[in-house]
């Protein structure tokens, strides 16, 4: 059987991730470690999609350094075509995280300035249009600057345009485009920042308030809590299952997205693709790995402890 594909475009880049060991004390130098691997928003949900029975291709951007060769072992290494861009001149992109001991976000820096001025241009190379006329489905996240994401919805023709929103900032630049998304994946903080109201708005307002801007489809994550999962007017809750260790959150919700679109891309209805992502999520979190291996027994496992969802 013909796999569905999937047309990626983003970020696929370094991912430091360094824990703190014990209390973490603010202003201060905090004995801990240090570990590095390849993530990326688009990357990390392609990795998760191709696990779930997609095809995938990606575009993304790196540089002529040893960072750039090692992104490039990654993306072959996962089993996806890779149309990325080399720029030899450039340091390949990287993003750095500092997290408590117990797995949870302190700050994030993300060093980035190649994506802010190569995309633009990537997105027009005639292997991409081939891409994307090849594709049954898009998927791309906030770190294309805006001209970039309006010029890949220009490209999919009408075909599902899924989206991570990748940051507070970063979120903004999907606002042109906002009605021609099926599905944009984010948080609380990013929700509220592309809805233009206080961070701390309930995400059922939060949702409503980006369904009036005509985005079809939405899943707004909360940590361990439920997630607000929205379609053509339905409201819904979806609570992630028992997690029995965190190990490390970073990639969670690019697994959630890309599980998700690849679910939807087999045929399932909303509300069981995003469980699937959930169930996706969970494996992430207990992960040290940003994209971890979801193998079927552990996969179905998780997913039989995601609860059904509930109207919100």
């Amino acid at each position: 059987m013909t796999r569905p594909r999937l047309l990626a475009v983003g970020g696929a880049h370094i991912d430091r991730r360094g824990r703190v060991a014990g209390v973490h004390v603010p202003e201060a130098s905090n004995p801990g470690t240090m570990r590095e691997e390849i993530g990326g928003g688009a990357f990390n949900a392609a990795r998760a999609a191709v696990q779930r029975g997609v095809a995938a291709s990606l575009l993304s951007l790196r540089g002529g350094d040893a960072a750039g060769e090692t992104v490039a072992e990654a993306i072959e290494a996962a089993g996806i075509e890779d149309l990325s861009a080399t720029f030899l001149d450039r340091t390949t992109p990287s993003y750095t995280a500092i997290l408590t001991e117990a797995g949870d976000l302190v700050t994030g820096l993300a060093d980035m300035v190649l994506y802010e001025h190569g995309f633009i241009k990537q997105v027009r190379r005639s292997k991409v249009r081939d891409a994307a006329a090849g594709a049954d489905a898009l998927l791309c996240d906030a770190n294309m600057p805006a001209e970039a994401i309006e010029r890949l919805l220009a490209l999919a023709a009408g075909k599902p345009v899924h989206a991570i929103a990748v940051s507070p900032a970063k979120v903004v630049r999907l606002a042109p485009v906002i009605s021609s998304l099926s599905c944009l994946f984010m948080n609380r903080r990013e929700a509220c920042r592309l809805a233009d109201m206080a961070s701390e708005a309930p995400p059922l307002i939060a949702a409503k308030a980006l369904a009036g801007m005509g985005l079809q489809a939405g899943v707004i994550t909360a940590g361990g809590g439920p997630a607000l999962c929205f379609r053509h007017g339905e409201f819904i809750e979806i609570a992630p299952p028992p997690v029995d260790h965190v190990a490390d959150v970073t990639g969670a919700g690019d697994a959630l997205a890309g599980a998700t679109v690849a679910a939807l891309m087999r045929g399932l209805a909303f509300a069981e693709a995003v469980r699937e992502g959930m169930a996706a999520a969970k494996l992430a979190v207990e992960s040290e790995d940003a994209a971890p291996r979801m193998d079927e027994a552990a996969f179905r496992a998780a997913l039989a402890r995601v609860p059904p969802p509930k109207p919100a």
